[in-house]
């Protein structure tokens, strides 16, 4: 009987860790030598390529967990460097989306907290570090990013990405 309980606790172990590897795409680290999938366009825009950046926003990370900005404000069509310097003590990361993708995700990391990102909407930024994402904000409307690291997004750490319509240039 110890070993049938021995087997299926193994079972569930291998099966836990199996579903937290695929619980969501782009948290694992692609293997040497995979090739690199194009661009996936995502609502609020798509991986920027770093030749086209046309502008460079400084993004300050904080323990207090405060971005600042807080808000940022870009036009549809810009390719922009989000330059990310995490001035405080611990690790933060910078997750664009939408709300709802946000608190999916928040939601996914409460469950698996030592998820690993690798997709260019994602930033982990190491203590006294900085950090660059590249994105081509081709969508326009309200966006979302914020600190998915454990509890952070719920003690506010969060801002707005406001995308201005292409006819709203001046």
């Amino acid at each position: 009987m110890n070993k049938t309980l021995q087997s299926v606790a193994a079972c569930l172990a291998l099966a836990a860790v199996a579903t937290a590897s695929i619980a969501h795409e782009g948290h694992a680290p692609k293997p040497p030598g995979a090739a690199a999938l194009a661009p996936e366009q995502k609502p609020w825009g798509i991986a920027g390529k770093p030749g086209a950046v046309k502008r460079t926003i400084d993004i300050a990370m904080a323990d207090d967990m405060t971005f600042t900005p807080s808000v940022i404000e870009v036009h549809e069509g810009d390719t922009v460097r989000l330059r990310l310097k995490n001035r405080g003590k611990e690790l933060h990361e910078l997750v664009l989306g939408t709300t709802a993708e946000i608190e999916a995700h928040a939601a996914m990391m409460k469950k698996f907290p030592d998820m690993e990102h690798d997709d260019p909407w994602m930033v982990h930024v190491p203590a006294g570090k900085t950090g660059d994402m590249v994105w081509t904000f081709n969508r326009a409307g309200d966006f979302d990013f914020a600190c998915l690291v454990k509890d952070h997004y719920e003690l506010g750490m969060a801002g707005r990405v406001r995308v201005l319509a292409a006819a709203a240039k001046p």
